[in-house]
């Protein structure tokens, strides 16, 4: 059984940073490609970055070049560096692996 947890959100002020962790377990997580989504008051779903199972990332224009995706395959853990923070980035952040998602954290961005 897929299980994905989250953990790091928080309150921000523009212009910080916070770490995302996703902790996953109940399959062989080095073998998948692993996903950040977000979803914002009111809003759908957002994908926000991508890491396959070689290390190579994508990442959608919104982001680029102030998140950075990684993951510890001998921990079974997926990261998100959010650096810069704005605002609209306030979401609740998910790890994905195909169509599972974990519970979600939170992600506010205000002064």
């Amino acid at each position: 059984q897929v299980q994905l947890v989250e953990s790091g959100g928080g309150l921000v002020q523009p212009g910080g940073s916070l770490r995302l962790s996703c902790a996953a377990s109940g399959f062989t997580f080095s073998s998948y490609v692993m996903s950040w989504v977000r979803q914002a008051p009111g809003k759908g779903l957002e994908w926000v970055s991508s890491i396959n199972r070689g290390g190579g990332t994508s990442y959608a224009d919104s982001v680029k070049g102030r998140f950075t995706v990684s993951r510890d395959n001998a921990k079974n853990t997926l990261y998100l560096q959010m650096n810069s923070l704005k605002p609209e980035d306030t979401a609740v952040y998910y790890c994905a692996q195909g169509n599972n998602k974990g519970q979600g954290t939170q992600v506010t961005v205000s002064s």
